[in-house]
């Protein structure tokens, strides 16, 4: 017998024995593993993923709290990341791949990602190239407008193999709202929150069910919820009622929030002489919900509830007597 004929009766078996016991050890750990899709589809996922592509930029705040191995990810429309995550992006030295509304499927190619995250809707959703990548690797759809990030992190968290990563995440955020909770005095009547836009093109108003209006909810503000009726989109909105400007005249909540809004947009709402007679203006409690709020993720909720406590802080967390 050769020596060639003699290594293989020995080499094959064990690379055979190898192979197997990798598989076990797969299967063991709960590859490989179905996940289902937002669109009510199902992906095979074969094993542990090790290189991720995110194409919704609104997606990868979440893949990033949860520590997924992103080997690269759409950004915004204007080819960068959202701020509030910008420099664990770049601590990361995640890989830019295209603007939102731009896929490229080369860059998706030269990634050579082992799995790739599609949103349902929203400015970044990627879902018309779904079939093509889906020859490049396995494709998970996921919604984050119906959603809070703490769902959407457990999705993920299920995709990539790090449930436990999620679900400290979320521990960890629990805590930091029930702390904000005892150092806050919630000011009496009910909240709101608008995206505040001025006359001639919709402004936005949160529903009670929305994300945004649950973490105010969990701080222990009563929401507002808007007339549906106000809805000026055709397609129903789980977050927002898009009212028009003269429908802002209608709510009655004595304390309002403001999306995206710099001081100097706070000041214009108070200032509007259509909005003179809102209880929040007569009271002057209108207040910005962050800069950074109009998505909330991980890292947006934590500066939301850090501007609550700063503007609800009660007298002792002042320093008062």
């Amino acid at each position: 017998m050769s020596k060639t004929n003699l290594l293989s009766r020995f080499i094959m078996p064990l690379a055979l024995l190898l192979l197997a016991f990798q598989g076990q050890a797969q299967a063991a750990e709960g590859w490989p593993r179905e996940f289902k899709n937002a669109d009510g589809t199902t992906t095979s996922i074969p094993a542990q993923p090790k290189r991720v592509l995110s194409t919704s930029v609104t997606v990868t705040g979440t893949l990033l709290a949860i520590d997924a191995p992103l080997a690269g990810s759409a950004t915004g429309s204007n080819n960068d990341w959202y701020a509030q995550w910008d420099s664990v992006a770049k601590a990361k030295k995640l890989e830019k791949l295209w603007p939102a509304g731009s896929v490229d499927l080369e860059q998706a190619y030269a990634v050579a990602p082992d799995l790739i995250v599609v949103s349902t809707g929203g400015a970044d959703s990627a879902k018309a190239q779904l079939a093509e990548f889906r020859k490049i690797a396995p494709t998970i759809v996921v919604d984050y407008g119906g959603q809070t990030w703490q769902k959407l992190a457990e999705k993920l968290g299920v995709a990539t193999g790090h449930e436990q990563n999620a679900a400290a995440r979320i521990a960890e955020f629990d805590q930091t709202v029930q702390q904000a909770r005892a150092k806050i005095s919630v000011p009496p009547g009910k909240a709101n929150i608008i995206s505040f836009n001025g006359a001639g093109i919709p402004n936005p108003i949160a529903t009670a069910r929305g994300v945004h209006s649950r973490l105010l909810a969990s701080l222990g503000f009563t929401m507002e919820d808007p007339n549906p009726a106000w809805q000026t989109t055709i397609k129903a909105q789980n977050d927002f009622v898009w009212a028009t400007y003269e429908n802002l005249t209608q709510l009655t909540a004595e304390t309002s929030f403001l999306l995206r809004a710099p001081q100097e947009r706070v000041d214009a709402f108070l200032h509007d002489p259509m909005l003179a007679n809102l209880p929040s203006v007569k009271s002057r409690r209108v207040y910005s919900l962050g800069i950074n709020s109009f998505r909330v993720d991980y890292y947006s909720a934590n500066e939301i509830v850090r501007d609550v406590v700063k503007n609800f802080a009660k007298p002792a967390e002042n320093g008062a007597q």
